[in-house]
């Protein structure tokens, strides 16, 4: 079997925001608006989404893309904004602060004030690999909706 082989010419770029005051869960529903895309392009996206969590997530891309300047400046590569493809991008969850509050006969009920850390990694367009699929991700939608197909052809049918 052959080995793999594995460009080491590869640059990487990444930037990471720690303790976010958005929720993951909220932030992942803006992530996978951008991942895979062009830097730029997701940028733009960013830009005008909607969502409150639109604004730190493109903080954080703008930074890795200002890190991937610096680190062609000083390998002294030459630099385009314009080659940088999102190759990951995921949010994983902070620290939860817990707070309560108080409800009716004494009693308290608590709030969950979720964290998040986000990080981007960025790479030119011509070394740039397949993007990475979402974690626990295993299927497309359109192979998910072929095999649901194929399990009820194998069943009969109920008419």
């Amino acid at each position: 079997m052959p080995a793999a082989t594995i460009d080491t010419d590869v640059t990487l770029t990444r930037a990471s925001a720690r303790h976010v005051r958005v929720t993951p869960q909220k932030a992942r529903r803006v992530v996978d608006l951008i991942r895979g895309k062009q830097a730029t392009e997701a940028v733009a996206v960013l830009r005008f989404a909607p969502q409150a969590a639109s604004e730190p997530i493109r903080k954080v891309l703008e930074s890795a893309i200002a890190n991937a300047r610096v680190s062609a400046d000083r390998n002294s590569e030459a630099f385009d904004e314009r080659t940088l493809v999102i190759q990951s991008v995921f949010v994983d969850e902070g620290p939860t602060m817990k707070r309560f509050r108080p409800r009716a006969q004494g009693r308290a009920s608590r709030i969950n004030k979720r964290t998040s850390h986000i990080t981007v990694i960025v790479a030119p367009t011509g070394k740039a690999s397949e993007p990475q699929p979402r974690r626990g991700a295993t299927k497309t939608k359109s192979a998910a909706k072929g095999a649901a197909k194929k399990s009820t052809a194998r069943q009969g049918g109920t008419r």
